[in-house]
């Protein structure tokens, strides 16, 4: 079995796969100040939840964009899985080519969704990924990396406008029953939810502008779902896209 680790600044995502079957996945909420052992004892519960047996885990990927947590997990794979794990990063292949300034700074997550998105998809396509920043991932038809864009998330954007206008409070991230909201929840939801989905449409736009041809769009992440429901600038939304990245990776870096 593989396992894939997908460690963000929000949430921890993980996949176990069979050849090419995903047998289970979990989501956990990162914490920068866990050590690898407490990590190991969740990991090891998921596992016995799920009716598995974490010693038949012959492989591991992962992908950090946290890094107090990178060394934690690795010292996970080696102690408690008997694995030496695929870490995302510079020296790792990654099946695409680079057209950035700085290749070697881009997020180990956005890697593996580019090449899960270039490979299932093909190019051109643009994968976005909903998180704690929201980041866009621009690939040609020919598999090269041309670059992106990050912005802020809607939950940190979110947050921000809670907690810095004295007479706003929390909402649900949900859509509202009209664009033009009759009272306070509406107007939050409206202007987060309905007024993120024009930003992902202007991005898109603007992007498929320069490359100069309409493009397959792919997003992942929590609120994929949401706002992929809120416009048609997004083709198909893919939950598990990450993880799918890593398995990739994972194969064509497998250790000897």
């Amino acid at each position: 079995m593989l396992l894939t680790i997908d460690i963000g600044n929000t949430n921890i995502k993980l996949g176990v796969y069979q050849d090419d079957e995903l047998l289970a996945h979990w989501r956990m909420a990162t914490e920068r100040l866990k050590l690898a052992d407490e990590y190991a004892v969740m990991i090891h519960n998921l596992f016995a939840l799920a009716g598995l047996n974490v010693k038949q885990v012959q492989g591991c990927a992962i992908s950090c964009v946290v890094p107090p947590l990178t060394g934690q997990f690795r010292v996970l794979s080696r102690s408690y899985l008997g694995v030496e794990p695929v870490i995302i990063g510079p020296g790792v292949a990654s099946g695409l080519r680079y057209e950035i300034d700085t290749p070697d700074q881009l997020g180990a997550d956005r890697v593996a969704n580019s090449l899960a998105a270039f490979r299932r998809y093909g190019g051109p396509v643009i994968a976005i990924a909903f998180g704690t920043a929201t980041a866009f991932d621009v690939i040609t038809e020919a598999g090269v990396y041309i670059g992106g864009a990050i912005a802020p998330g809607i939950g940190i954007s979110a947050d921000a406008l809670f907690r810095l206008a004295a007479r706003l409070y929390q909402v649900e991230l949900a859509r509202p029953p009209q664009v033009i909201g009759k009272n306070t929840v509406h107007y939050m939801q409206s202007g987060l939810i309905l007024g993120y989905a024009g930003l992902v449409e202007g991005l898109v736009r603007r992007m498929q502008t320069e490359l100069g041809t309409p493009c397959t769009v792919v997003a992942t992440g929590g609120l994929a779902e949401v706002i992929a429901g809120e416009t048609d600038a997004i083709t198909v939304v893919e939950p598990l896209l990450t993880l799918e990245g890593l398995k990739m990776i994972y194969e064509m870096n497998r250790p000897a």
